[in-house]
């Protein structure tokens, strides 16, 4: 099952990569009627938020650069930005070398309970490694799916 789960990431994560590569520098940063963020901050959320939900939770180094939680942790916006976000190659290429790290970090792991439970904004309780990681899969989705609407509502 261990493995299934893995291939399961690489499934989402081959979404988002391929996704990020076809939206245009100029329009990341557009925020689009209706919306409180923009394509460049639900990228580099899925990031930090997968980050935090692998490494974080399990008290490791989280290894994104400092500036992801500063411009995308949870709560975060574009309009309180004070400085220049990364680009997106640069989230891009964080997302590749986080799968890499979450591979070679997570087989074994899943079943491991977290130093302490962690809740999430919504109020679901997680206690183990593995409940989290799942869990970042409808996570990432839900975030390809604002920038989906994102994007059509800027290309209309």
């Amino acid at each position: 099952m261990e493995q299934t789960i893995f291939q399961h990431m690489q499934v989402v994560r081959g979404i988002t990569e391929k996704s990020i590569l076809q939206i245009p520098e100029e329009l990341a940063d557009i925020i689009a009627p209706g919306f409180t963020n923009n394509i460049r901050w639900n990228f580099g959320h899925i990031a930090y938020i997968q980050e935090k939900l692998v490494f974080g939770v399990s008290s490791e180094k989280m290894n994104l650069p400092e500036a992801y939680e500063v411009f995308f942790s949870a709560g975060t916006k574009p309009a309180d930005w004070i400085g220049t976000p990364p680009s997106l190659a640069h989230i891009s290429e964080e997302l590749i070398a986080q799968k890499q790290r979450i591979e070679d970090y997570l087989p074994g792991k899943l079943q491991n309970r977290l130093p302490k439970p962690f809740t999430n904004k919504a109020g679901i309780t997680f206690h183990t490694l593995g409940e989290t990681f799942l869990f970042s899969f409808y996570h990432e989705a839900l975030h390809m799916e604002t920038i989906k609407r994102i994007y059509r509502a800027i290309k209309n």
